[in-house]
């Protein structure tokens, strides 16, 4: 086992990278643990792009220098600060890219345990090295926290999956697939299998599906911007809010934050994927699956009106039955999202996940995203009922690098270079 170090990363994504770039530039010592950009190289499906704007992709480094715009004009491909969308093979490339022009070091195995030993954490990595760290900053993305839910949850996994099991999604062609969800996850799914040949088809619950709407021009008139600003996560006060003010979002009631974590930004298609989508395979609206058994090799679902589940508890049904319908299909995609669940991190030792304050099952951190558990930080994902929708993002890693870097300097007392960093933000 090595020395000690001021601090260990575990992941290396886009949270985990803009960290470290930070924590290098000011001084901090640290080892970083994880499969750099892993979730987007093996959770997402070729063909995909991402939904943010190409000026909210961008990792942080302190100087601001290693852009998406600096890596795509280095690699040759094309790239615009609004309207045109970011395939996730740039973005895979760019996250490396960033990487190496950081210099930074990421050891490619994964943390299976994190105790505490006094002051101090035991990180072990891989089958059997041990670090010593003064703090441990998870900054895991949503790959630990795949929601399926009930009935679908119960087949077997040659015939239901989640999204994020598919990089590549060619494997279906020919096949009927039935894909739940009417996010952007769900319906980008049920594009690229329609564009491989597959035969699909979509459940949503809601009654209509929702898209966003076209990116608002930069010159826009004064007006106009006061109206409806433009920020990282989108349009509108309320998400100029989320975008840029995680600071102040932490300090609203803890109710309130947790809702608008959990309801803001919700299910909706891309403008730029519409077209791809509307009348090119059936969406049915409105529906519930409420029943999913294996039938040899394929799967059958029980589907019903989403207005005679919901009545059940209140009156008779047996008269709104009729709507109810039986479906199959060779495999079912559960496009539905994520939960963030501390308890699903199996490498945090049970004395520390039970000495940790919670909030909608994510940690509760402080300013400096600090954990009840001293030295214990949360970035991305775990902390958005704190700090906000825009940890869903990668436009909120900046925030993250930056808070985490100055708490980190000032405890083991390199504080005097955070400050030149700050004017840069």
């Amino acid at each position: 086992m090595r020395g000690p170090v001021d601090a260990v990363i575990v992941g290396a994504g886009p949270y985990g990278l803009s960290l470290a770039a930070h924590l290098s530039a000011a001084g901090v010592t640290y080892r970083q643990f994880g499969m750099p950009m892993s979730l987007w190289r093996t959770a997402m499906p070729q063909g995909m792009y991402l939904k943010s704007q190409g000026f909210a992709s961008n990792l942080a480094d302190p100087d601001g220098m290693f852009t998406l715009a600096a890596f795509c004009a280095a690699a040759g491909r094309p790239y615009a600060d609004y309207g045109l969308p970011v395939p996730l093979d740039t973005f895979v490339g760019y996250g490396r890219w960033f990487q190496s022009r950081a210099g930074l070091a990421v050891e490619e195995s994964l943390v299976t345990d994190i105790t505490r030993d006094g002051d101090r954490f035991q990180v072990t990595a891989g089958d059997c090295e041990r670090v010593a760290a003064r703090a441990v900053v998870v900054a895991v993305g949503v790959e630990h926290f795949a929601y399926v839910p009930e009935p679908l949850a119960r087949l077997p996994s040659a015939l239901c999956t989640h999204s994020s099991a598919h990089a590549d999604l060619a494997p279906f062609r020919g096949r009927q697939v039935i894909v739940v969800g009417a996010g952007q996850s769900a319906l980008e799914s049920a594009a690229l299998l329609h564009e491989s040949g597959a035969d699909v088809r979509v459940l949503v619950r809601e009654r209509q599906l929702a898209w966003n709407g076209e990116p608002l021009p930069a010159g826009r008139p004064l007006p106009q911007r006061l109206r409806e600003p433009e920020a990282g996560l989108g349009s509108g006060w309320a998400t100029w809010f989320y975008s840029n003010h995680p600071d102040l979002y932490r300090h609203l009631p803890s109710r309130t934050r947790a809702y608008r974590a959990r309801t803001a930004l919700g299910p909706a298609g891309a403008c730029w994927l519409r077209y791809r989508v509307e009348e090119r395979f059936p969406v049915l609206t409105g529906q519930v699956v409420i029943a999913a058994k294996p039938e040899g090799n394929r799967v059958r679902l029980t589907v019903d009106a989403v207005d005679a589940v919901d009545a059940v508890d209140t009156v008779d049904t047996a008269g709104a039955r009729g709507g109810r319908k039986e479906l199959t299909a060779d495999h079912v995609i559960a496009g539905t999202g994520y939960r963030p669940d501390v308890a699903a991190l199996g490498f945090l030792d049970q004395g520390i996940r039970s000495g940790l304050r919670t909030l909608s099952r994510t940690a509760v951190v402080g300013r400096g995203y600090q954990s009840s558990v001293p030295g214990l930080y949360f970035v991305g994902p775990l902390v958005a009922p704190s700090f906000g929708p825009v940890m869903r993002f990668v436009y909120g890693a900046r925030h993250a690098a930056l808070a985490v870097t100055r708490a980190l300097a000032a405890e083991n007392g390199r504080s005097r270079a955070v400050p030149a960093m700050a004017a840069r933000q």
